[in-house]
């Protein structure tokens, strides 16, 4: 079992522009022709910040809307959030504030011995699974843009001892994917 930060990021370091849009991801590829498929296939349970449940909520389930999709993800999925958020009928989401500590504890008893946390994002709270010692891997999909300006992929520093790069390959002319494990020594 591996707790992995798997998500696409521009070549200047953010995951989002400022105003949390994912406009400039969708224009490079199909995520079918990724390694997301054979990933999500690993996963046994999923984290969430409110910021990324709530862009969920908006682009892709649009509760009450006529275009909307039911709850993509099968596993059980934690949403850390201090506010009272919509619930989503049918779907395993799980509400919960504080330290991530106990919660990926929950989730580890979830996905069980054979399957992997998913920490779907945004870069604080994998920050804060970084800051506990709790974050194994990073996936980082390098889209072939710049934004000059959004959400930062990881605001935490990580540079004594640094990452150890695992894998690098291309997908298609938009992207690069990176491997990185993420080291267990004195931060």
């Amino acid at each position: 079992m591996r707790t992995q930060y798997y998500t696409a990021s521009s070549v200047d370091g953010f995951i989002a522009t400022t105003d949390h849009s994912l406009r400039w991801l969708f224009q490079l590829g199909d995520v079918n022709d990724t390694g997301y498929p054979q990933f999500i296939a690993q996963v046994g349970a999923l984290a969430m910040g409110s910021s990324t449940y709530e862009w969920m909520l908006r682009h892709v389930v649009r509760p009450g809307g006529k275009t909307g999709a039911p709850w993509p993800y099968a596993q059980p999925t934690w949403v850390f959030s201090s506010r009272a958020l919509p619930r989503v009928d049918g779907a395993d989401i799980r509400f919960v504030q504080g330290d991530v500590r106990p919660v990926h504890q929950l989730m580890r008893e979830a996905a069980g011995d054979d399957k992997n946390i998913w920490l779907v994002g945004g870069g604080d709270l994998v920050g804060q699974f970084h800051d506990a010692g709790l974050l194994d891997e990073m996936i980082v999909q390098i889209g072939s843009v710049t934004l000059g300006a959004g959400r930062p992929l990881l605001p935490r520093q990580i540079a004594f001892p640094p990452l150890r790069l695992l894998s690098a390959r291309a997908i298609g002319s938009g992207f690069a994917e990176l491997r990185y494990e993420v080291p267990h020594g004195d931060r």
